[in-house]
């Protein structure tokens, strides 16, 4: 089984998969924003939530200790975060593809020529682009109400007040940036240049092909 990828493409199809993997389990993990509320710790990604209050029989706040994501869109705390939201989602999409067809190249031959690495790896730069800007919208909603509870009342736009940035923010951040710097420039020499030997063959399968099928066609 040949590849169609070069030594340094497999490595660069293997980085790609372990970025786009990082930044999407990233990406749904609830761990970007530690914090605690009544006594408890509580954390925040961009669409969930870990431990939440609710009101008990006797109209007093208690803690739900449960992680999940939010009602509706709508729900989400605030605009930057339902915005951080799509961006980041779509920049993980992206990237998973990218990684899926650079996995599949390692396995079929001629799937990803030079040029079509080269291609892929712009749109990787892209969707290390999106994680990034979604990462540089988060602290925009650190002024929410809701997050303002849990980080003593004191937080704001770029200022946490009494919470800390969570790993899954970080590992996000660090999966984007490698798929923009070091993954862009890796498929730039991921594909294979096409032999003209094999080029020749292509066109000359094809040219007998169209040959063949015009002939039967004028045949009465």
């Amino acid at each position: 089984m040949r590849s169609s990828l070069t030594l340094v493409g497999t490595f660069w199809a293997f980085l790609s998969l372990v970025t786009a993997v990082a930044s999407s389990t990233s990406y749904f993990l609830p761990y970007w924003l530690f914090g605690s509320q009544l006594g408890k710790p509580v954390s925040f990604s961009t669409f969930r939530r870990c431990n939440y209050p609710v009101r008990g029989d006797g109209h007093n706040l208690i803690m739900v200790e449960e992680c999940g994501r939010y009602a509706s869109f709508t729900a989400i705390p605030s605009l930057a975060w339902q915005m951080c939201t799509v961006v980041t989602g779509a920049g993980c999409a992206l990237l998973l593809l990218v990684a899926l067809a650079a996995v599949l190249g390692c396995c079929m031959e001629e799937l990803i020529s030079r040029m079509m690495g080269r291609c892929m790896g712009a749109a990787q730069f892209v969707g290390g682009l999106l994680i990034s800007s979604g990462c540089a919208l988060y602290p925009l909603g650190w002024n929410s109400p809701e997050v303002m509870q849990t980080c003593g009342n004191v937080s704001n736009q770029f200022q946490l007040g009494t919470c800390r940035l969570g790993w899954a923010y970080y590992c996000a951040g660090g999966g984007a940036a490698a798929a923009m710097l070091i993954c862009t420039w890796l498929s730039c020499f991921a594909g294979r240049n096409p032999k003209p030997v094999m080029l020749v063959e292509s066109i000359m399968r094809n040219t007998n092909s169209y040959a063949m099928e015009l002939d039967r066609c004028l045949k009465p």
